[in-house]
């Protein structure tokens, strides 16, 4: 299948790791070109230089930290002056802080809400004057927690459903410009996150990392954590020119887990 990605503007956020750098690297597998972004310029480096290897697309960075308006407006600029525009925008934060409503403080809330809400909305605002005269595709990425609350991560279900609330209703006020808006929801993807959840769940029941992980794994239909290469090519088809139609939808990519309709 031709995903029509050759020669596509793509602005990836927390690309330097984990989910977003694989996006990124299947972009650029598919000749997109892509504007990395995340808070170290070393790790950025290193990550260009690793992808620029892959395809045909043009790889650049831009160090921001997403929770800072003023560098969310200059990286956003930055992107546009050096592609000439923007056609894609993927959403992505590290994950909240673990622990239960009574364990969390004020500044942890206040976090969360920063990071995993409120600069989606900083970036979608920056990003959308350069999309409304041509189109784009929007993916937020969340967690399989928009679906089904997990345990001891309150400020992902509370933050993320926000997330979700959020793309439903931007794919209706934006459909008028040819701007598709998803959400994709990973379950457990074999990334440093579900290394740091597996730590702490074991900890807090007295057991080994190790067990946590193998408990964890036969939950999964599929019998294994997904790996973020699977992940990303589901999350890219929704990027793609291939997509033309599928607005307003969440994709969960979690090997069956999700028990939720």
């Amino acid at each position: 299948m031709d995903l029509h990605l050759e020669g596509k503007k793509a602005l990836v956020i927390a690309s330097s790791q984990g989910l977003g750098k694989a996006i990124a690297a299947e972009l650029v597998r598919e000749g997109a070109d892509v504007m990395l972004v995340s808070r170290s310029d070393g790790k950025l480096e290193a990550v260009q230089q690793e992808l620029q290897k892959l395809g045909s697309g043009v790889v650049e960075y831009y160090a921001a930290d997403i929770t800072i308006p003023h560098e969310v407006e200059a990286m956003v600029r930055y992107t546009a002056e050096k592609f000439g525009r923007i056609d894609i925008l993927v959403n992505n934060g590290g994950g909240p802080s673990p622990g239960t409503f009574e364990t969390l403080t004020d500044e942890d809330w206040d976090k969360a809400f920063q990071l995993n809400l409120l600069s989606y909305v900083r970036m979608i605002r920056e990003v959308l004057p350069h999309m409304k005269g041509l189109g784009g595709h929007i993916v937020n990425l969340t967690s399989t927690s928009i679906k089904q609350p997990i345990p001891g991560l309150i400020l992902s279900n509370t933050f993320r459903n926000g997330v979700a609330g959020m793309s439903k209703s931007l794919s209706q006020e934006l459909a008028q410009y040819g701007i598709l808006v998803n959400t994709v929801a990973p379950g457990r993807i074999e990334t440093d996150r579900i290394i740091q959840l597996n730590e702490s769940n074991a900890k807090a029941k007295g057991v080994s990392a190790e067990e946590v992980a193998e408990q964890s794994q036969s939950e999964i239909p599929l019998g294994r954590y997904g790996t973020p290469e699977e992940f990303a090519k589901g999350v890219v088809f929704l990027l793609s020119g291939a997509n033309t139609y599928i607005t307003g939808t969440t994709l969960v990519i979690d090997g069956g887990l999700v028990q939720a309709l």
